[in-house]
């Protein structure tokens, strides 16, 4: 992972009390009662931080803290975003490894204004229980604000040459998490449905309609203007757009990025320059369609490009490639090769690359910070730390994903569909783990869900002599949670199944589980005995489907990417 974890252990005492806004107790205190500052901080995580930032010697019910809360919140978010710049303003002076850690703290700190904007906004209109879809945008919001805080921590904790900053922006900024954990806990049991609290995990127990996206051919069938059309079936020479679908997906403008200059940009950055900005999706996605290359080259596509679709000539034909590593000086954030935090992305038919290799530890091919993000028929490889799947709600289907230690971290709520997960060979002494999940507040409806995949060794792994081992995953935070579902295991998977981070951290706060896995590294009989592991039913299994995990059935049709909704 990208550095060791910062070890946030609550006490026993402080965790059980706010259980109940999971739905596994009644709340001690109920939603309209008026009641004391200290007595409602005491329902928290954090109950010394929560009354050192709401109003002392007052009376209110939830949602008077609540709002209070997320109000402190944003102006400690802004007031952190501040000190930020004041260090970067001195940027001069520092070493290149501290200034590339502000960097990632200033976007960090940026997103999260802008989401406790979005989410005060949001509890400041009502005083009662949110709709169930809304209720899931602010406390997708509010979780990865955890997470945005605690990267830019490990980020800062990493960073050895530089003492004074380190020292000046930790202290606060654990604070300011601290309050954000509040702030979630008091969120959630003001305003989030009762029906989504249920379920084992802390997982929703939403229960949509049962869907299977319709395909022709396995292609995407586009609706788009004359002349876009006529651009698009110049450039393709095989059937993507199927004009007969029902339902195709809107494309309001394309542009095609192609290396020997024939078309309007020789390089992808371009291209994603040329998108509006801020769209809302009405007219549909800005199309990018990248012809097959090798395109060496590192992309960011920044927040304000939303609604962007990427479409490659496929896995090995569009290739974005980068060598950026922890050992060459970069944080694992901004090692990545490809990086989104703009809603609403979609890549289709690409490959995605890391080639720094195995000895230089942590090297991440692509980082999604994307809220309702989708990855279709897309290859992720590198070696440690491939795929970091950082915040917010994000889907993967039919992907390939290679890699070594920790291969698919982060915090978001995320749902890897129909995937084929490749261990490789790491460097002598290393174990494989496929995942690294970060969740650090029981309140964070993030997790990975692996659902109806396949794990086979990678040929260079498959090959090999030696005897290494590969786990389904350790848990790198606190409050770790991953499920895999109805997947394919084969031999290489160690019959423990999983590994520990260190010691007995995270054993009995974590929620791993399996259910219903096939192939000869499936067999639960030897598995880890830690508290926070599970052998599942179909009634838990469900809560981490695409429908319910996910709400994917309200936002994935409009992408054209096929989904199961349920279990199959």
């Amino acid at each position: 992972m990208a550095s060791s974890p910062i070890l946030v252990l609550l006490p026993l005492l402080l965790v059980l009390p706010f259980l109940a806004s999971l739905g596994f107790a009644d709340a001690n205190v109920a939603s309209t009662s008026l009641v004391s500052t200290g007595t409602i901080c005491n329902s928290t995580p954090y109950p010394s931080i929560c009354r050192s930032n709401l109003p002392s010697n007052d009376t209110g019910d939830i949602y008077y803290y609540g709002r209070a809360a997320m109000h402190k919140s944003l102006l400690q978010a802004r007031k952190f975003l501040a000190l930020v710049d004041k260090y970067l303003t001195r940027q001069a002076s520092l070493m290149i490894s501290a200034v590339r850690a502000l960097e990632d703290c200033h976007l960090l700190a940026s997103l999260n204004v802008e989401f406790l904007l979005n989410s005060f906004q949001a509890v400041n209109a009502t005083s009662s229980a949110l709709p169930m879809l809304k209720a899931d945008d602010v406390q997708t919001l509010l979780s990865a604000i955890l997470t945005n805080g605690m990267t830019c921590l490990d980020g800062l904790q990493s960073t050895a040459s530089a003492w004074s900053v380190k020292n000046s922006l930790s202290v606060p900024l654990a604070n300011d998490t601290k309050l954000y954990s509040v702030s979630l806990a008091l969120y959630t049991r003001a305003w989030v449905p009762p029906k989504k609290k249920k379920g084992k995990g802390g997982a929703g127990a939403w229960q949509p309609k049962s869907r299977q996206l319709p395909f022709q051919n396995g292609h995407m069938s586009f609706m788009m203007s004359s002349r876009t059309r006529q651009i698009y079936d110049s450039v393709t020479r095989r059937t993507l757009l199927q004009s007969s679908e029902d339902d195709p997906v809107m494309v309001s403008d394309i542009v095609v990025v192609s290396q020997d200059g024939t078309w309007n940009f020789t390089t992808i950055n371009d291209a994603v320059m040329a998108a509006p900005n801020n769209t809302d999706g009405t007219n549909g996605y800005f199309l990018i369609y990248v012809t097959a290359g090798v395109y060496e080259e590192y992309v960011s596509i920044a927040n304000n490009k939303r609604y962007l679709m990427m479409i490659g000539d496929g896995i090995n034909q569009t290739v974005i490639t980068g060598n950026r590593s922890v050992a060459d000086g970069w944080t694992t954030f901004s090692s990545a090769t490809f990086a989104v935090v703009a809603p609403n992305f979609v890549a289709v038919n690409i490959t995605f690359r890391n080639t720094a290799g195995a000895q230089k530890f942590q090297a991440v091919a692509v980082r999604s910070a994307a809220d309702l993000s989708v990855f279709f028929s897309c290859s992720f490889e590198a070696y440690q730390d491939t795929l970091y799947t950082h915040s917010l709600r994000q889907f993967y289907r039919e992907c390939d994903v290679y890699g070594t230690v920790d291969f698919i971290f982060g915090n978001a709520a995320v749902v890897f569909q129909n995937c084929n997960l490749y261990p490789r060979l790491p460097i002598s002494g290393q174990s494989n783990m496929i995942t690294a999940q970060g969740r650090t507040d029981v309140n964070q409806n993030t997790g990975t869900s692996i659902h109806n995949c396949t794990i086979r060794a990678a040929d260079d792994l498959a090959s090999s002599n030696t005897s290494v081992q590969t786990y389904l995953g350790r848990p790198w935070k606190q409050y770790s949670r991953t499920v895999y579902m109805q997947s394919f295991m084969d031999s290489l998977i160690n019959p423990a199944g999983w590994q520990i981070w260190n010691g007995d951290f995270a054993l009995t706060t974590l929620y791993y589980a399996e259910y219903n896995n096939t192939g000869p590294g499936s067999n639960t009989t030897n598995r880890v005995t830690w508290p926070g592991y599970h052998v599942i039913n179909a009634t838990d299994a469900a809560n981490f489907t695409v429908s319910s995990f996910l709400l994917g059935d309200n936002w994935l049709p409009q992408t054209g990417v096929p989904y199961t909704s349920g279990l199959i």
